[in-house]
């Protein structure tokens, strides 16, 4: 039995991503890793908190000591992380926070694995020759798009926001652990994630929220910021196959294929809304308000998700219209207890 370090797995795109791995991977014993911040709950992997095959630990990636006393513990065979500060806004107020959890948080992780697996550089210690750092990644360190275009793995980085900065700068230290210690690394890089189990602050939980309270439902400036929408279980399934089949050294872009500005977005959950737990008067859409744009708001980000889909044989099984109605039933289902 292997054990896997996830970091992060009580946030949105982890908590998705941690049963499915479980019950797909009965040769792997998982440690679950998280801070608890306001974006992680327990309450988000409740369903294998009793599974013979899973641990979770509370802790903070940026403790160098804490790291490495857990990695002596489980002796990883493997890590796939999640774990990062992730809001745009919060990294506008507050940008420290994501300079130490995105980038000396993914440092620690590195090189302490580093130093369990490797004996010198390109030399792997017995037991531990398949070991593999599987880094998730954002969209947004490539910048933005004009209206057309697409982001590819060779598209240069070009982060706008403290949050994309430090992604930037994270991926850039895991490339770099590949190319001066033969460090067996894989980087993916997701568009926009939706679904169950995503934060309150979000734009489609938010939209639905603001919808059943009654409150103006708040979309920034003129509503026509554009992104490649994905399902969150086609990510974590993507996430799967990087880790398990991906070239080492090498960069996965997973995309939706499912470019929606912030208006279509909300226009279609309203529509939804309407049909499934009608007002009693009217429709949502009469909610919707502009608010001042956020400084720095990248225009488009869309992903080619060529190279995955040919070199790796993934692909969406969620198309925006069928994934949407998913996540509104989920929702409905949180909001009304």
């Amino acid at each position: 039995m292997k054990n896997v370090l996830v970091t992060g797995g009580a946030g949105f795109i982890g908590a998705n991503f941690v049963p499915y791995f479980i019950e797909n991977n009965p040769d792997y014993h998982l440690v679950n890793l998280d801070a608890l911040t306001y974006a992680g709950n327990l309450e988000n992997v409740s369903e294998v908190e009793n599974h013979e095959r899973y641990t979770f630990v509370k802790g903070d990636i940026v403790d160098g000591d804490f790291i490495r006393n857990l990695f002596d513990k489980y002796q990883f065979h493997d890590v796939i992380h999640f774990a990062a500060e992730s809001h745009v806004d919060n990294s506008i107020s507050g940008p420290e926070a994501f300079i130490k959890t995105n980038v000396l948080g993914t440092f620690n992780l590195l090189d302490t694995a580093r130093k369990l697996w490797m004996s010198a550089p390109n030399q792997y210690k017995p037991g531990f020759e398949n070991a593999r750092f599987h880094h998730v990644s954002t969209d947004e360190v490539y910048g933005t798009l004009g209206e057309t275009g697409l982001f590819e793995e060779t598209t240069p980085y070009a982060p706008n926001s403290p949050y994309s900065a430090s992604k930037a700068g994270s991926d850039m230290i895991v490339r770099s652990y590949f190319h001066t210690y033969g460090m067996n690394v894989v980087t993916t890089n997701c568009s926009n994630n939706y679904g169950p189990k995503q934060h309150n602050e979000k734009l489609i939980p938010t939209i639905i929220r603001k919808a059943l309270t009654g409150e103006n439902i708040p979309i920034y400036g003129d509503g026509k910021n554009v992104r490649d929408w994905l399902y969150v279980l086609d990510h974590c399934k993507g996430i799967e196959l990087a880790f398990k089949t991906g070239v080492a050294g090498e960069t996965y872009n997973i995309g939706g294929r499912n470019e929606r500005n912030n208006l279509q977005i909300v226009d279609r959950v309203c529509s939804i809304l309407d049909q499934l737990k009608p007002k009693a008067s009217g429709s949502y859409k009469e909610q919707i308000t502009f608010v001042k744009d956020r400084p720095g708001h990248d225009l488009r980000y869309a992903i080619d998700a060529t190279k995955i889909e040919n070199e790796l044989g993934w692909k969406a099984d969620e198309n925006f219209d069928t994934g949407i109605v998913k996540t509104i039933e989920w929702y409905l289902g949180k909001f009304a207890n």
